[in-house]
């Protein structure tokens, strides 16, 4: 019970910053709504010239929202990890009962309900600008989100514990990591028109699987949960490994007596 306590607080402790300064939750609307008003005139356009786009109306915009969670789940994350070093907290906190592992499961409640927040809304909007609802996916959308949740925390606890041990030196890790994923995820295009040495690599990520899967719906309705399980299955062992990189960064930062000394 004192560990779902703490976990809680951490959570509320992010939720009170949001209320107490609710510009800090517009990047969260702000970016993703942009790029969906881009990607929706594009696909207004390609519309009557790409056969494809004609099939499947909303492809583009339907990869955009599932990238988008991707991204907003790593930034979420690695914000609310970074709103304690901004603020010389981290080393107040590990003076305290909770544990490391207890943080890293707060900050990742925090950075779903932060994704929520600000993806929702923007789903709800290309509904209302463009007439496509991504809700259309029907219940592989729910896999989807759970698979590129997953995976988007595994990523956010890897570069957040190398903020913890290296510094804000490495700050930009946190917001890069993500992106130089993107040509291999196939979010705009089949993996199968990359080159074999990529195809390998875009295999080994569960993102690949998802983004094939949402084609595969809205091209031909069909649904292979076969390749969802098991990209389900590497956002798990890609969680378990992020947990346990964040572990390992900060047994070294307590070693060297670091984490003290973060903060602005």
């Amino acid at each position: 019970m004192g560990s779902a306590e703490r976990i809680w607080a951490q959570v509320m402790r992010h939720i009170h910053i949001w209320r107490s300064s609710g510009l800090r939750l517009i990047d969260s609307i702000y970016w993703p709504a942009v790029q969906m008003v881009m990607w929706g005139f594009m696909t207004q356009y390609l519309l009557p010239q790409a056969s494809f786009v004609a099939q499947a109306a909303g492809v583009l915009l339907s990869g955009l929202l599932l990238w988008e969670v991707v991204v907003r789940g790593n930034l979420s994350l690695s914000i609310a990890f970074l709103e304690e070093i901004w603020s010389r907290n981290l080393g107040h906190l590990f003076v305290s009962p909770i544990r490391s592992w207890e943080m890293a499961t707060g900050i990742i409640v925090a950075a779903l309900l932060r994704t929520l927040l600000g993806l929702v809304p923007v789903s709800l909007m290309a509904w209302a600008f463009f007439g496509y609802s991504i809700y259309s996916l029907g219940l592989p959308l729910i896999a989807f989100f759970a698979i590129l949740q997953m995976f988007s925390w595994s990523i956010g606890l890897a570069m957040s514990g190398l903020v913890m041990r290296v510094g804000q030196s490495a700050e930009s890790f946190a917001w890069a990591a993500v992106f130089i994923l993107m040509p291999v995820s196939g979010v705009y295009y089949p993996i199968s028109i990359l080159p074999q040495w990529l195809q390998v690599i875009a295999h080994a990520l569960p993102t690949a699987y998802v983004f094939e899967g949402m084609r595969a719906i809205m091209a031909e309705q069909i649904v292979h949960w076969d390749l969802l399980g098991f990209a389900f299955g590497l956002s798990v062992v890609y969680l378990v490994v992020g947990f346990q990189v964040f572990q390992w960064f900060f047994r070294l930062s307590r070693r060297a007596g670091t984490l003290l000394g973060q903060g602005e």
